[in-house]
């Protein structure tokens, strides 16, 4: 086992791996940059380095200041949490020319899964259902079209390094995609400096799956059944079920086992997300995150197995904490993302938190960092918390959200909590009846108040 990871992360996923290192008796290094020296995982971590000013790419993003505090402290692992430098293959490399470990998957299997159309090309070897596209990157309107006829319109344009929606339009019909094209393609240059794209069927209705699962790296992989991710604004997830309403324990089993082979015969080491489109009794691979996932605790709920812990454990060369027979999907658990953002333009609002009041009781958990006084920077994600619910069936565990979201506080940022509110009594929710563009149709009827 490691002696002392560092978390090379700020906000809730920090304080989340800084607890499951104290159970696991491990010694942590938080880092920081000066916008967050008051930060909760800073103020309870065993040694703190700031490691630079508030822009990311100053600090979070700073491969030569995370390795100058790992060699100041002494830490042997580093943990990366999701987002900045979790997915980046090149930093894993460095940390191992280092001597360093880095608590996730392998450096090849980043970087294959982190391009989406090798992605696509692997997951249709290693068995895996594709949605129906181009082979690989498109390298003119000519080709394009060619392809998008032979598919058939609406077609989806797609940013090959791409990730939540930038550098994504849908062409309707033959004479929008030169400009879905064009755009796609610029929207991918800026945001991932790569502006190759690819064609995928438009799905009009869908539901968004993903498969948990989590392997030993070598050859041994369970899953850890499914999360309906299908309630996004603009490609972004704010609420998150398991298991799907949509889905019976036999398709579960199905593509569960998959994925769980696929990922078996790569030899995937940690934990790591098999992202699908489901429609009409069909999965359609779209993408693989290669990192613990946001909504991870859903899956902690109803199967009560620690994810970050079990990551840790596998990458200090651990065994899987229970065979795949042995793993019960218990009751229904439900994720909120609370963000510090006006629940109707999204507009972010950072500022000082004024009152703080998480909600308890039965069956309610809150990931979040924050406490009363505590400022939310304006620099990074404006994530206040995660309230996640459980219950023995969905309509408990609706219920218990429901009284959750009423009991919760906060109070000098604007945040979503009214929008939760206003869609947890709203019938389609209720009834577990929607699709990855109900709530886009739901923001624009106008019905949820600041």
């Amino acid at each position: 086992m490691f002696d002392k990871i560092l978390i090379a992360n700020r906000g809730e996923i920090a304080l989340r791996v800084l607890r499951a290192c104290k159970e696991l008796g491990i010694a942590t290094v938080a880092v920081h940059s000066t916008a967050d020296a008051d930060a909760m995982h800073v103020r309870l971590a065993d040694e703190s380095v700031c490691i630079g000013p508030p822009p990311s790419k100053d600090s979070y993003l700073n491969i030569p200041a995370l390795l100058a505090a790992c060699e100041i402290t002494g830490a042997d692992a580093v943990h990366p949490g999701y987002g900045f430098l979790s997915e980046n293959a090149r930093f894993a490399e460095i940390l191992a020319d280092h001597n360093l470990h880095f608590i996730g998957p392998k450096a090849e299997h980043i970087r294959m899964m982190g391009d989406k159309i090798e992605a696509k090309k692997t997951a249709k070897r290693l068995g895996i259902p594709v949605v129906p596209g181009s082979e690989g990157g498109v390298t003119s309107d000519d080709e394009a079209m060619a392809i998008a006829r032979e598919i058939g319109f609406p077609i989806l344009v797609k940013a090959a390094a791409g990730g939540g929606g930038r550098g994504m339009k849908v062409a309707r019909t033959a004479d929008d995609l030169a400009l879905a094209l064009a755009t796609a393609r610029t929207e991918a240059k800026a945001a991932f400096g790569d502006d190759a794209v690819y064609l995928e069927k438009y799905l009009e209705q869908p539901r968004h799956i993903e498969i948990q699962i989590l392997g030993d790296g070598r050859g041994g992989t369970i899953h850890l059944g499914e999360r309906d991710c299908s309630l996004q604004r603009r490609h972004q997830k704010i609420w998150e079920e398991g298991p799907s309403p949509a889905l019976s324990a036999a398709q579960r089993a199905k593509i569960g086992e998959t994925v769980a082979a696929a990922m078996r015969e790569l030899q995937y080491l940690g934990v790591g997300t098999v992202e699908f489109l489901y429609e009409d009794g069909e999965f359609y691979f779209i993408e693989m995150n290669t990192r613990i996932q946001v909504e991870h605790p859903v899956t902690e709920m109803i199967t009560g197995i620690d994810l970050v812990l079990e990551q840790i454990r596998v990458a200090a060369g651990g065994d899987l904490p229970a065979r795949q027979a042995d793993i019960v999907i218990n009751g229904h658990a439900i994720e909120c993302r609370i963000n510090a953002e006006n629940p109707v333009t999204f507009r972010p609002s950072p500022g000082k938190i004024l009152h703080y009041h998480p909600p308890g009781g039965m069956g309610v958990r809150i990931d979040s960092a924050v406490y009363q006084g505590y400022v939310i920077p304006p620099y990074y994600d404006s994530l206040v918390g995660k309230l996640i619910v459980h219950g023995k069936t969905r309509a408990e565990c609706l219920m218990r959200l429901r009284r959750a979201l009423d009991e919760m506080v906060v109070d000098g940022v604007e945040t979503t909590l009214p929008l939760f509110r206003a869609l947890v009594r709203e019938a389609a929710i209720i009834d577990g009846d929607y699709h990855i563009h109900w709530l886009e149709h739901y923001l624009a009827a106008g019905d949820v108040k600041s």
